[in-house]
């Protein structure tokens, strides 16, 4: 039997990142088939968001393990009846400087949890995997079974990839019918804006792209309007918004003199289709939020019993709620919690069916990043003007930049309601450390 949604995550590991990704594994093979997990640069640098992937599945194994002699359900179809692919992505952003979130998710990504609990960490040698081998002979052999020996732990979960992201996500979805895979975005949207500039046709086979990130109504995160991931890329952000669009040329970004650029192409004029693109901005992914008490109350039972998932999670846990509690006005003791950014992406894709997952009231929006401005880098503006879209019957529309022709601007769904707040939290509990006893 075919599963309902087959998925790939891009993804910048990251706390909340490593939340969605284990919602996504824990949930039945019936339900979802992760076919790929791509690593960009985002939160941490590129290798370290690869080391964070490749430790879950390392401590998912022991979580296996554990549950097998306990005999306790195993769950987790996501990679027991699948094996995802691991791909490496980009390392930078298309444009301009690199930025990092390591201030608030920590050196590693996970608040520092590969120093304070090493045992939770692959070995180094999982690297190798990713490494394109010499010619084989007989001392290069005897290496490669030596290094397969070293990782083999978390490398049953998954098969490493030698294509750089981008091109893996291409290969996918040429060889699989169109419509079949949505593309799932919780960090820059690099490798997305890449794999769209190499064979853009290609790309819009996929059934929809969901993506975290921006904010439109909102405040940001990483500066007064603008949200991490895609202040992060704004080039890419502004590309992939772009094939919403029935002019994609409309909203395309302008390369900025003097910067260094991946001088990607500019799109056909015509295209097969217009993208579909689901936006999890701040604007919603805000008041869905996992608390220290809701946490606490389901994980510390099970770390005590011994589960390495729960240990796992309270050691990177702990000290990003206690961050929130430092930082933040109404995060007090147990009130403290950490916005589910990243799993309300798969939360909505699990679960989209449900009439309670509205979008604005404006939607499809023309929503445009900002990429070239001092203060505003990453801004996603949307046009709140009760003003309707129209043809030119020569009357001047007042509308610099074609906001409100049928033919231009960008058509984005932004979400704005959910099946609920406090459910988000519940769900994810559930699914990843199982139901509550």
């Amino acid at each position: 039997m075919a599963p309902r949604n087959r998925v790939i995550i891009d993804t910048d590991p990251g706390c909340d990142d490593v939340l969605a990704m284990l919602l996504a594994f824990a949930t039945k093979a019936e339900d979802l088939e992760v076919l790929l997990v791509s690593v960009t640069h985002g939160n941490v640098d590129v290798r370290s968001c690869l080391r964070n992937v490749v430790a879950i599945f390392h401590v998912l194994e022991k979580e296996l393990r554990w549950r097998k002699e306990q005999g306790r359900p195993l769950g987790f179809e996501g990679i027991t009846k699948y094996k995802p692919l691991v791909a490496i992505g980009a390392d930078a952003p298309l444009q301009e400087t690199t930025e990092s979130a390591d201030y608030f998710h920590g050196i590693d990504g996970l608040a520092g949890i590969h120093d304070s609990h090493p045992h939770f960490s692959p070995e180094e040698d999982w690297k190798n995997l990713f490494e394109q081998p010499p010619p084989d002979d007989d001392l290069t052999k005897q290496a490669k079974s030596k290094a397969e020996v070293n990782v083999n732990e978390p490398a049953k979960s998954f098969t490493p990839s030698l294509l750089p992201s981008h091109k893996e996500i291409l290969r996918l979805l040429r060889e699989n019918e169109p419509n079949t895979i949505t593309l799932i975005s919780v960090g820059p949207l690099t490798n997305f804006a890449l794999a769209a500039a190499e064979d853009p046709e290609t790309f819009l086979r996929c059934k929809e792209v969901v993506t975290m990130g921006g904010t439109v109504d909102g405040i940001g995160n990483v500066t007064p309007v603008a949200e991490f991931n895609v202040y992060a890329d704004p080039f890419a952000a502004a590309r992939v918004y772009a094939l919403t669009s029935p002019k994609p040329s409309s909203t395309m970004p302008i390369p900025i003199e003097g910067e260094p650029s991946q001088h990607l192409p500019p799109y056909p004029a015509q295209l097969s289709k217009q993208l579909r693109l689901i936006l999890m901005s701040l604007d919603i992914t805000e008041f869905h939020a996992l608390s220290r008490r809701d946490f606490n109350a389901r994980a510390v039972a099970l770390a005590e019993q011994g589960s390495p998932l729960a240990q796992w999670m309270i050691a990177f846990m702990t000290p990003m709620l206690d961050k929130m509690e430092r930082l933040h006005t109404g995060h007090e003791g147990d009130g403290a919690a950490l916005a589910l950014h990243d799993p309300l992406c798969i939360w909505y894709v699990l679960t989209q069916d449900d009439a309670r997952w509205r979008p604005s009231a404006r939607s499809p929006e023309d929503i445009r990043v900002e990429t070239a401005a001092q203060w505003t880098r990453g801004m996603t503006v949307g046009d709140k003007r009760p003003r309707k879209r129209r043809d030119s019957d020569g009357e001047v529309p007042h509308d610099r930049g074609n906001w409100l022709g049928n033919k231009s601007g960008n058509r984005v769904y932004r979400m704005m309601e959910s099946p609920g707040r406090d459910l988000a939290a519940k769900y994810l509990l559930d699914t990843v450390l199982g139901p509550e006893t």
